[in-house]
């Protein structure tokens, strides 16, 4: 390590949350294999472009304002 890089290096600090972290994973060793787990279920999905399209395709328009009686009246 040059000097200049030794005179800017600050002591081996972490932050709290930093801290919590490793105290967590150290606590639960299988946190990470969980949060895989839970990201495989909801996020991780292969989607079938063609029935995506197919469902696009069949969407009716909405109307621009549903809720109301069609005559402005907003009650």
């Amino acid at each position: 390590m040059s000097k200049l890089l030794r005179f800017f290096r600050r002591p081996d600090y972490k932050s709290d949350v930093t801290q919590f972290i490793e105290e967590l994973k150290a606590q639960r060793p299988d946190i990470e294999a969980q949060q895989r787990a839970g990201r495989a279920i909801w996020w991780d999905k292969h989607l079938d472009r063609e029935a995506l399209g197919d469902w696009k395709q069949a969407r009716v328009p909405q109307k621009p304002y549903v809720y109301g009686s069609g005559n402005g009246d907003a009650s």
